[in-house]
């Protein structure tokens, strides 16, 4: 399985005309904000003035990480494994709001530390039975990190064979916030310090004591070039597997619909090997995580939501789908001003 690093910027060819197909409607110049932001986006990354949101998929990657042995977590490990059969049963808050919100939920099994046995509606891309303990040596070495990017991209293009041409990206592992938190500290520079949160609801000696834990690994290692081995060093299967999902979703183009802080940190790994990819991304919310908004500014990221989430599982993606399918039916149902026989602005 081979890993493609290569992408595109998202073409500008079409521009005028989708701005001039949004700016003819019948309203005034930039009435509707950023859902006309949003039409002229998805136009771009589609390369049509039609663009279409098809077969919507909401896919949940669930990994297990070595790290929460060191009590980094408010819940035990056993969560990551009970909560992929509740996705599988469709109980979680994700199916629910994927449910109403007219996405299909996926789940895949990127190295969860269980065996699920005949589960067929769970795609097993297990690398692993969960990573190793990055506070002491790396959580996976680079032949495991490559793999998890290239069966993510494949997965990727097992959903554009379905026709998907929008993807919300979800996650589930315990611990992950750890992960997630030292790769945003060593891709972009962001203090341990403010990179570190709660998580599943530490309470404040626990978030002294995951804050210690952190520190520990980030000075295992010291600089890291590369960003695939900072993901092996310090990341999580589920991490790994999403960025390669979002860099092959990209190179289909497709709409990314990114989800909160763990989403968010698989993207900065992609956006480190392939930069265009942030062209594709449409970033859902931002959540309550404490790193998340230093995540958002060093992706150069506006979310659409703020809604104090911080459950991940995909929930922030799912609640902002419906924002992407209001512009592209603004875009492809709103009269023009010609066409309803409505008077133009007076110059």
């Amino acid at each position: 399985m081979t890993l493609n690093l290569h992408l595109n910027p998202v073409p500008t060819s079409l521009d005028a005309a989708l701005r001039a197909k949004i700016d003819g409607k019948t309203k005034p110049l930039g009435a509707l904000g950023r859902l006309e932001t949003l039409a002229l986006q998805i136009g771009r990354i589609q390369q049509t003035l039609s663009p279409k949101l098809s077969e919507p998929h909401l896919v949940v990657y669930a990994g297990d990480h070595g790290i929460a042995e060191e009590g980094v977590s408010a819940f035990p490990q056993d969560v990551t494994w009970q909560m992929v059969l509740n996705f599988l049963a469709g109980g979680a808050a994700v199916n629910v709001l994927a449910r109403e919100l007219g996405m299909a939920v996926q789940v895949v099994d990127a190295g969860v530390k269980h065996d699920f046995g005949d589960q067929p509606a769970l795609l097993d891309a297990k690398i692993a039975h969960g990573t190793r303990n990055s506070a002491v040596e790396p959580a996976m070495d680079r032949a495991e990190a490559e793999l998890a990017l290239a069966r993510g991209q494949a997965h990727a293009e097992s959903l554009k064979a379905r026709g998907c041409r929008v993807v919300g990206f979800g996650e589930m592992g315990i611990a992950n916030t750890s992960a997630a938190s030292l790769l945003l500290h060593k891709l972009a520079g962001v203090p341990l310090a403010q990179a570190v949160g709660r998580g599943t609801g530490l309470d404040d000696a626990g978030l002294a004591r995951k804050l210690a834990v952190l520190e520990r690994a980030a000075a295992r290692t010291g600089e890291i070039a590369g960003p695939i081995d900072v993901l092996a060093e310090y990341g999580g299967f589920e991490i790994a597997m999403m960025a390669g999902a979002m860099l092959g979703a990209a190179q289909a183009g497709m709409v990314l619909l990114i989800d909160g802080f763990i989403a968010s940190s698989a993207l900065l790994v992609a956006a480190r090997l392939a930069p265009a990819i942030t062209d594709y991304a449409v970033f859902a919310h931002q959540s309550a995580e404490a790193g998340h908004q230093a995540m958002l500014a060093a992706l150069g990221a506006q979310p659409l939501l703020a809604l104090d989430l911080r459950l991940g599982e995909g929930s922030g993606a799912a609640l902002a789908f419906p924002l992407l399918r209001a512009s592209v039916a603004m875009l492809n149902d709103m009269a023009s001003f010609q066409s309803a026989g409505v008077s133009e602005r007076a110059e």
